[in-house]
């Protein structure tokens, strides 16, 4: 009877002891304040869709989430990164909105064998010749969404076209992507500083060169400061405007009307009609009252991707190997279809043309037109060594 008593007084201390287990801490990085802030929570808000929704757990188990706010400033990102790392011991890090940025803390962070869950940001180096194991991105390549643009603007039949983007790491992904695709010789290449809002002087060699169309690539608060501009330099309606992340659910709103007929390249839209997607976008408009973007699908993405894979090792992040594998293993179902991971760790997925149209409650929104690439790898996998 003695035996059985301290067998059960055993076993009812290590289920308190796991009861009371430490939570799992996830450090997010991302934008929180500035102009780009609403990108930044955008994505923190559709992380915490899913985490909320299962009482702060991820894969049955607590999780403690840190945020950090990088301000999109690489040296504020990298302390950041070393709080987190150093300071809270984090085993996982998401978000990441911007291209310098992630290039500011991707070494340090998977130097030091913490599981890089990237949200946004995908710049090309990462996804060649500097790919690590501990980087799983639930984005895109930065040039994926310009390649579908720019083979689209080659079927309509664009001869003359000219393209701007900020002078970035992502800008020049963006527009090498654009150039991938699209085979005529560019009317021009126009760029401008990160933080740039007023575009006054670049729509007026725009108008100068009188071009078939225009693509921008301009994110945040710099896209919506473009499209108003465009419109009102009189050039809507005259060359259309081809976009990648400059019409959005977060952008549409501030840039108002004169958006309509804008076309963008994605991985993602609200329209698409799988029960994932469907079920995504009616929750976050019920918690949030908005729309969401593709900046908080592929956050969400994320949460998904990160409860899958702590599930199926029961918690236990700190086995990396194991982790690692149930990580690239990829088994849950994503807000845009079919989802795996290429052998550099980046989503290989279908890229879609959207046209900013008034949904069936008279909301702008952007409508998928076409689909250019399916289950398309990026163009750097193969420089990235793992198998």
């Amino acid at each position: 009877m003695i035996h059985a008593a301290l067998a059960a007084s055993a076993l009812s201390l290590s289920f308190a002891a796991a009861a009371h287990a430490d939570p799992i801490k996830i450090g997010f990085i991302g934008e929180l304040s500035g102009p780009a802030a609403a990108v930044g929570q955008d994505m923190l808000d559709g992380f915490n869709l899913l985490l909320e929704e299962q009482g702060g757990k991820l894969g049955g188990h607590a999780i403690e989430l840190i945020r950090e706010d990088s301000q999109l400033k690489p040296d504020v990102a990298r302390q950041a990164a070393r709080s987190l790392v150093e300071k809270e011991k984090v085993p996982i890090i998401t978000g990441v909105s911007f291209s310098n940025v992630m290039m500011a803390i991707h070494k340090y962070v998977t130097d030091h064998e913490v599981f890089l869950v990237g949200s946004n940001a995908g710049p090309s180096q990462i996804a060649g010749k500097q790919c690590s194991p501990y980087q799983f991105i639930t984005s895109w390549q930065g040039d994926q969404a310009a390649e579908a643009v720019g083979k689209y603007a080659q079927e309509k039949g664009y001869k003359k076209v000219v393209v701007l983007a900020p002078n970035y790491q992502a800008g020049k992904d963006i527009v090498n992507g654009f150039k991938r695709y699209y085979k005529e010789p560019l009317a021009d290449e126009l760029y401008t500083s990160l933080k740039q809002m007023d575009f006054s002087s670049e729509l007026s060699k725009v108008t100068a060169v009188e071009p078939d169309a225009v693509f921008a690539f301009f994110p945040g608060g710099m896209g919506i400061a473009f499209a108003k501009q465009y419109a009102q330099a009189g050039l809507s309606g005259k060359q259309p405007l081809l976009t990648t992340f400059v019409v959005d659910a977060l952008s549409l709103p501030a840039i108002g009307d004169s958006a309509m007929g804008i076309i963008s390249g994605g991985f993602w839209a609200p329209d698409f009609d799988n029960p994932q997607s469907r079920k995504f976008v009616k929750d976050f408009e019920a918690k949030y009252k908005r729309v969401p973007s593709n900046y908080a699908a592929q956050s969400y993405d994320a949460a998904l991707l990160l409860d899958s894979a702590i599930a199926k090792v029961d918690g236990k992040v700190g086995d990396k190997p194991a982790f690692m594998a149930a990580l690239k293993a990829a088994d849950f179902k994503s807000v845009r279809g079919d989802f795996k991971f290429g052998n550099n760790h980046f989503p290989i997925q279908g890229m879609h043309i959207m046209e900013v149209v008034k949904d069936g409650q008279g909301r702008l929104n952007l409508k998928t037109i076409a689909t250019p690439f399916k289950s398309y790898q990026d163009a750097y996998h193969g420089q990235c060594p793992l198998p």
